[in-house]
């Protein structure tokens, strides 16, 4: 739970909801031209944002939203279900299982394994069939609406490249390896553009493992890696 809780994690929760909700409302109304280099930038951008809210999401879990916990946990039940449908309740008992049990078998985010059978393994463990049904449904639901090129490249796409970035940045570059501190974790070189731009400051993973009551806005501010 965070200490010193305010309402101005509220306010930052909902700006990222709205910024993903108003940048979708307007891509899915986009037209898509491959040849318009806005198109990669505008996915890359998707991609943050679906980011954000899964960062969102895990702020949630560390109660860092809102004081009200009813408040923190709906936040938290919103953004797990618009990043990918995902059961919050399902996400919030594994991750606080990863602060536990760190870096051992017990960990559900840590794989002995190179790269791809990591991430293979970390997708495997997170992900459902009746996930993967209800984004089917979804996807069939909205095409009704929507044209199927602007779904796939900026609802689909980002989704999956978000995936990749959360893993990359928050889990496979902190924890692999051996470690000699007791958080088993190592934390990004110090630089605040490229650490919100590669992952919302989750770079500086020691410093949350050290202090996971601060939500990932105030992550810059906390001192670095001893």
């Amino acid at each position: 739970m965070q200490k010193n809780p305010s309402y101005l994690g509220l306010f930052v929760a909902l700006l990222v909801i709205g910024s993903w909700l108003t940048s979708t409302v307007l891509l899915m109304q986009w037209r898509v031209d491959f040849a318009n280099p806005w198109l990669y930038l505008f996915i890359l951008v998707q991609m943050h944002l679906y980011t954000g809210l899964f960062i969102t999401a895990h702020d949630a879990m560390h109660g860092t939203v809102a004081p009200n916990k009813a408040i923190n946990n709906s936040i938290g039940y919103i953004c797990t279900f618009l990043y990918a449908a995902f059961l919050y309740p399902q996400l919030f008992t594994k991750h606080h299982k990863h602060h536990s049990h760190v870096h051992t078998a017990e960990d559900p985010d840590y794989h002995n394994g190179n790269f791809f059978a990591w991430y293979v393994q970390f997708i495997r463990n997170y992900l459902s069939i009746w996930q993967i049904l209800a984004m089917a449904i979804l996807f069939n639901v909205f095409k009704i609406w929507v044209p199927q090129p602007n779904l796939i490249l900026f609802w689909v796409v980002p989704s999956l490249l978000s995936t990749l970035q959360l893993f990359y940045f928050g889990t496979y570059l902190p924890h692999k390896g051996e470690h000699d501190n007791k958080h088993q974790s190592r934390s990004q070189r110090r630089n605040h553009f490229l650490a919100f731009f590669s992952c919302y400051f989750f770079g500086y993973h020691y410093e949350h493992h050290d202090a996971p009551w601060l939500p990932w806005w105030k992550l810059w501010r906390s001192p670095p890696t001893p």
